[in-house]
């Protein structure tokens, strides 16, 4: 597969053909699945005080362009925690990496975040949310979900994409910081790693 073709002239496409198996995800169908997630986000929350919260860093790229097709007025906050710690599958403890939390209290929240693996990331920062915060609702809105045995049984509101239990990085998505940029969701390929 020619991944300079796909991925244009980024710098690091030079080494794509070795780093990546397979493209999952095109560019083209990404953005149209976001604008179709934006329209459903967009009907059910008319006339709400809404409050989106990115999930740092992977969810970046995906709220950005998402937020730009919800033409409502609404606040938008990051929360910034970690469990993955550079490897390929989750430590299993979730860390929070700021000092204080969004204020949402009195609000409805949206949390984006790029994939629902483990269920462990999304749980912690439901629960501390609903424990210290007060918001009205929390919903959850993912760019993929795994289809695998959850540790924790969260379900997501919105799904872009229902995907095997396959590492995966492009779209904001990483392995170990790199990655971030690809404009496609691929399959990393780990025998090397």
């Amino acid at each position: 597969m020619d991944f300079k073709a796909v991925a244009g002239e980024h710098s690091c496409a030079l080494t794509m053909d070795e780093e990546i198996d397979r493209i999952l995800y095109e560019a083209e169908a990404i953005q149209g699945r976001v604008d179709e997630l934006a329209a459903r986000i967009t009907e059910d929350y008319r006339g709400k005080e809404l409050t989106v919260v990115a999930v740092l860093t992977g969810a970046l790229i995906f709220t950005a362009d998402l937020l730009r097709r919800i033409p409502l007025p609404l606040k938008l906050d990051c929360v910034s925690v970690a469990s993955y710690h550079g490897e390929t599958e989750t430590s299993g403890e979730v860390k929070f990496d700021q000092l204080s939390l969004p204020d949402i209290g009195g609000r409805h929240v949206l949390i984006v975040d790029d994939i629902l693996d483990s269920g462990l990331t999304l749980d912690a920062i439901m629960g501390k949310f609903h424990r210290e915060c007060g918001p009205l609702s929390v919903k959850v809105c993912v760019l993929l979900s795994k289809q695998r045995r959850r540790r924790k049984e969260i379900v997501a509101d919105y799904v872009g994409f229902e995907i095997e239990d396959e590492f995966v990085v492009g779209y904001g998505m990483d392995y170990q910081e790199r990655y971030r940029n690809l404009p496609f969701i691929g399959v990393l390929r780990l025998g090397n790693r």
